[in-house]
């Protein structure tokens, strides 16, 4: 069974950072790609940021690029979302998922259940 935490949420002020992780379990971590979206109240679910399998490739929506990184390690099963300057617009449920490379929600099988990041201006 295919499992994602994510960790990390909270309440941050505008311009600051947050740092989220993803912990997963139940298949081999270093065989797929992995993903953030987020969705925000009253709107469908994005896409913030993917990274192939090995880490070597990675690719953000065009509203996070230069804020946001995402990274992984292999070895700790951890997905990673460094977002800097952040803005009440970034203010969503941010949610990891375990797939192939691409920017869709249905480049992705499983999801984990999300956490609440929430920029006050």
């Amino acid at each position: 069974q295919v499992q994602l935490v994510e960790s990390g949420g909270g309440l941050v002020q505008a311009g600051g950072s947050l740092s989220l992780s993803c912990a997963a379990s139940g298949r081999t971590f270093s065989s797929y790609a992995m993903g953030w979206f987020r969705q925000a109240p009253g709107k469908e679910r994005e896409f913030v940021a993917t990274i192939s399998w090995s880490g070597s490739m990675s690719y953000y929506a065009d509203s996070v690029k230069g804020r946001f990184t995402i990274s992984r390690d292999n070895a700790k099963n951890t997905v990673y979302l460094q977002m800097n300057s952040l803005k009440p617009e970034d203010t969503a449920v941010y949610y990891c998922a375990t797939g192939r490379w691409g920017a869709s929600h249905r480049d992705y099988d499983y999801w984990g259940q999300g956490t609440q990041v929430t920029v006050s201006s």
